[in-house]
């Protein structure tokens, strides 16, 4: 049977490309994100970014040449039909921008927000790669997209095959492990989360502040997981509340291991076990899950006047937005490279930069010092300078000479890096685990394990990775998940 519908919008599609000519396209400008204003927003919770109007999205769409050959697709870890969704956004389809989205993603008004577009799918954009212009804002296109849909009412669930009556579990409950669940229930199996913590979304929840990602967003994308058959199963430890073994034995016939990196790393410098100095895993825990900035919750944390934070990355920016947010008079990110290393966004940096965070590049902490009650009271910070590139592409810094200094700083935030937790790895006997980085090994083809009916992914496999990278991850290992449940 011909669909008339899916005639009509080629149609209209043909009809977009004839009446605004690529060269026109070309010379629109790229729309900017309304924002909060920065003195106000330093002192609430409430999200920074303000999305696009209907108008704007529109508008920004115009740009999309409908690449015959779209590089922005090969930059995005879970392949979105980029041009295919922005061009429904041309045509003021917007339910239907968001139902292309949700073919390959699970959490697009999540990644329209967090994603680093300009290091993914914006950096393989046209624009970008020939026209050195700015890329089509395909992560605000993404984001609109999908506020559309929850905000509309009518919101679409994905179709789900027949069920099968397989029993699959996933270990986690953070980007990865949602990806892995939404995929293996579409493919009819019978999929159940475990997640450590009082609530769902892993990282999602207790790694990403409110004012970057509200959690309500977060809850709704999960709802949805819920709609399609999803179960969850919160405050369970696997490896100490119950084992692998265990849940083999109850049926479950293949794992999904996503239990994040939520081990901190230290400096290992004196004075770093003073009061007051914490993980920014901890530091970001307390504040986002456990509403230690709520006065009506018992949850502490010591706020602080002058709070440091150590580190170059976006957890970093993070932890001293939220340090200024708690009301810190100075807040100071202090990164042993220069500004142009830093592997945090631009949109972060800038925004940190708009609420008054000073950036103290080129230095780093060697030691801390404490008062008679054990408290965090000075840094002694060392300046630095670069070097040679280091294994990682980056230049090195080396300390300079005689440079040392004292910064009075009365909480410190370390932001250099985690591991995953050997919790689980330990549990599961002969399981491939690097030594050097705790990460569990797997076949990148398909993240399957050594042990045949455990995959793995996300920050458990990489040691770090962003959001969409663990999706991405999810996606493979369902793949591989499904094929070898199919050859059993």
């Amino acid at each position: 049977m011909t669909d008339y519908k899916a005639e009509r919008a080629e149609a209209w599609r043909e009809e977009l490309r004839k009446s605004i000519p690529a060269k026109d396209r070309t010379n629109l400008e790229r729309v900017e994100m309304p924002m909060q204003d920065a003195v106000e927003r330093r002192s609430n919770n409430l999200e920074v970014n303000l999305g696009l109007t209907e108008e704007m999205a529109v508008k920004e769409s115009h740009r999309c040449l409908d690449c015959a050959n779209p590089t922005c697709v090969t930059g995005c870890p879970v392949n979105v039909n980029i041009p295919k969704f922005i061009k429904k956004i041309e045509a003021k389809d917007f339910l239907g921008a968001a139902a292309v989205i949700k073919e390959t993603s699970t959490l697009p008004a999540v990644c329209g927000r967090v994603c680093p577009q300009e290091k993914q799918c914006e950096s393989k954009c046209f624009y970008t790669q020939k026209l050195k212009k700015p890329a089509v804002a395909i992560g605000y296109l993404e984001r609109f997209a999908a506020d559309y849909e929850r905000e509309s009412g009518k919101m679409s669930i994905p179709e789900c095959e027949k069920p099968n009556g397989i029993k699959v579990a996933a270990i986690g409950s953070g980007p990865a492990s949602l990806a892995w669940a939404a995929d293996m229930a579409r493919k009819g199996y019978d999929v159940t989360v475990f997640e450590a913590l009082h609530e769902i979304g892993g990282v999602l929840k207790y790694g990403i502040p409110e004012f970057r990602l509200p959690k309500k967003i977060v809850d709704v994308e999960i709802e949805n997981l819920a709609k399609m058959g999803v179960k969850f199963l919160t405050n369970t430890i696997i490896g100490r509340t119950i084992t692998l073994e265990t849940l083999r034995e109850r049926g479950f016939k293949a794992f999904f291991i996503a239990a994040g990196a939520g081990l901190p790393r230290f400096m290992n410098i004196p004075g770093e076990n003073a009061n007051g100095i914490f993980s920014s895993n901890e530091y970001l825990t307390r504040v986002n899950l456990m509403h230690a900035a709520d006065p009506e919750y018992d949850t502490p944390v010591i706020k602080g006047k002058n709070v440091m934070v150590v580190g170059g990355g976006n957890t970093a920016m993070d932890s001293v937005r939220t340090a200024k947010r708690l009301g810190a008079e100075r807040a100071m990110i202090v990164y042993r490279r220069s500004e142009d290393e830093m592997p945090a966004r631009l949109e972060e940096v800038h925004h940190a930069k708009e609420e008054g965070v000073e950036f103290l590049t080129l230095n780093n902490p060697v030691e801390y010092f404490a008062n008679d009650k054990g408290q965090v009271q000075q840094a002694k910070i060392q300046k630095m300078e670069l070097g040679e590139p280091d294994a990682s592409g980056r230049r090195s810094p080396i300390p300079v000479e005689g440079s040392e200094y004292l910064v009075d700083t009365d909480v410190v935030v370390v932001a250099v890096g985690v591991s995953p937790n050997p919790i689980i790895t330990s549990a599961i006997e002969g399981l491939d685990v690097d030594p050097k980085r705790r990460t569990i090994i797997v076949n990148p083809e398909n993240n399957q394990s050594n042990i045949s009916d455990i995959f793995a992914g996300g920050d458990i496999v990489r040691g770090g990775a962003t959001v969409i990278l663990a999706m991405g991850d999810g996606r493979k290992a369902a793949q591989g998940a499904d094929e070898y449940l199919k050859s059993l």
